[in-house]
């Protein structure tokens, strides 16, 4: 766009203490809203094996693009199903979800990861990365192991449990092998986090004979006992993954302090805690002492598969929200996932709704997350067209972690550019010092009403013209956002200064920095 400069004026912005009241900005909504994205199985993206290269592109730019217009902030991609890779690994096989056959790279090629995160952060979502530690072989794999698969290259390491190949979490050479792998992404790739689901040790199956089958780790256990370990076999299991979750979180802050580490588990701890609760004892059947994980902080962000209605009161929805944001000792963030794919298959859109409410409403519950993706693309039961009208009308903020790092970016300098005869006003924007912006948020009021947006850190301007607003804005206010949610304090301009100071000139150009409090 075009604009005659006949003359420059320059002002300083006034400061936010110096702005009347009624040209305050509000502080922009805060919460998490992420949607899991499954690979395994193809279950969401690619949506099946054998997509060209920029089949998958699209698909996967469709889904970032559904994210972005319902004003999600986060996609946990789902990267290393089953000691395979969705990226370029120099460890790991590609996966057989991708081209069809594990260690066959997509044609032509690319790196899926690499990409992801670079589509992502164009549209201000958060990638986080999400691993499957200790599963070697899914039921649904279909293609011969590749030559570098774990189960070819250190077949000691591999149990096979009921119809999957698993990786013995008691095994420490094989902890120190998934560690690698989670590592080796963290330090190539920009992503934002790294998410853990359960699969430590298998989901509990029952045998040909009826009785379930106990995972096979005798040959780590018995040396255990032989050395003079005193646990048992059980707690020896626990203990096993509660190495892994704390040794792993510490290794991720070591290299990137900013990227999140988050957790995933079943959302019953044990039956009884609270009382009316009922089902599976994962601290018994899959050894996951996950309120301990909660608890000690070995997270970023505790996210448990609350996969259940509110209602009945054996398995609430509600009950057991309370129950985990009780467990948080050490104030973690606290983002419940709820099974948004039940909708239209048994459950209305109102459960989903209710149930973000809900957490909305609990103390220390700062966000959510949708399982899975592929429902809000095809907007079942109407789910996503109510999320956007209703809960989701605004953008949000993902919650600050102040525990990583609690210092904001500098204010903003906002620079003014005003085309009379277009009735066009452009606001462009900058910070100074060593931290870039992550996202900016910027608010502006026309019309005595306040409008937010969060934008990328790469988009530091906005256009406004008559045509599309019918009234330029009166108060312009942008304060940057680091990796870690902390927001610089507001640089505020009431606009109407430029016109006061415009006269005949088409173009004015304000600059200074302004503003006293953080958001």
């Amino acid at each position: 766009m075009a604009f005659t400069v006949l003359s420059i004026c320059l002002f300083p912005i006034r400061s936010f203490a110096q702005t009347q009241s009624a040209s305050l900005p509000p502080l922009p909504f805060r919460e998490f809203r992420g949607a899991w994205i499954a690979s395994v199985s193809n279950i969401d993206w690619p949506s099946r094996p054998g997509l060209s290269a920029a089949q998958q592109k699209a698909e996967l730019v469709a889904l970032l693009d559904k994210a972005s217009q319902l004003r999600l902030n986060a996609v946990i991609l789902q990267v290393r199903p089953a000691c395979d890779a969705l990226y370029a690994s120099r460890l790991e096989p590609w996966s057989e979800y991708l081209a069809g056959r594990m260690g066959q790279p997509p044609e032509p090629f690319y790196d899926p990861l690499a990409f992801a995160v670079e589509q992502a952060h164009q549209r201000g979502l958060e990638l986080h990365a999400w691993f499957n530690p200790f599963r070697a072989k899914h039921s649904s794999a279909k293609s011969p192991a590749a030559s570098n698969h774990v189960t070819r290259t250190h077949p000691n390491w591999i149990r096979s449990c009921g119809k999957m190949l698993w990786l013995d979490p008691g095994e420490k050479a094989a902890q120190e092998y998934v560690m690698s792998v989670i590592l080796d992404v963290v330090r190539r790739y920009d992503i934002d986090g790294v998410h853990l689901d359960d699969y430590f040790y298998p989901y509990k199956e029952k045998g040909s004979n009826g009785k379930l089958i106990d995972f096979p780790d005798d040959a780590t256990w018995n040396p255990y006992k032989t050395a003079g370990g005193k646990l048992s076999r059980n707690d020896w299991r626990r203990q096993n993954v509660n190495d892994f979750v704390h040794q792993l979180y510490q290794r991720i802050k070591s290299e990137k302090r900013w990227v999140k580490f988050g957790l995933s588990p079943f959302g019953i701890w044990r039956p009884g805690h609270p009382p009316p609760i009922k089902g599976m004892d994962a601290y018994e059947d899959i050894y996951a002492d996950s309120r301990k994980w909660l608890a000690s902080g070995w997270c970023d962000y505790f996210a448990p598969q609350l996969y259940w209605p509110i209602h009945p009161p054996e398995h609430s929805y509600s009950t057991l929200l309370r129950w985990w944001a009780a467990q948080n000792e050490r104030k973690r963030h606290v983002w419940p996932g709820s099974k948004s794919a039940a909708v239209g298959h048994g459950w209305r859109k109102e459960e989903i709704l209710e149930q973000i409410r809900q957490a909305r409403k609990e103390p220390g519950v700062t966000g959510h997350l949708h399982w899975h993706i592929n429902t809000l693309m095809t907007n079942a039961g109407g789910l996503s067209g109510a999320l956007a009208k209703e809960l989701y009308a605004q953008p949000a903020l993902i919650p600050a972690s102040p525990w990583l790092d609690d210092k904001p970016p500098t204010e903003a300098t906002i620079l003014f550019d005003r085309n009379a005869n277009r009735g066009e006003l452009k606001a462009s924007w900058s910070v100074a010092g060593a931290e870039p912006a992550w996202l900016w948020v910027l608010q502006f009021k026309s019309n005595g009403a306040w409008a937010t947006e969060v934008l990328p850190g790469r988009q530091a301007s906005r256009i406004w013209t008559r045509i599309d607003s019918r009234v330029l804005p009166e108060v312009v206010a942008v304060a940057a956002v680091d990796r870690t949610g902390n927001m610089a304090q507001w640089t505020v301009v009431e606009t109407k200064q430029t016109t006061r100071l415009r006269s005949s000139n088409p173009k004015i150009r304000t600059g200074g920095n302004g503003g006293n409090r953080g958001g």
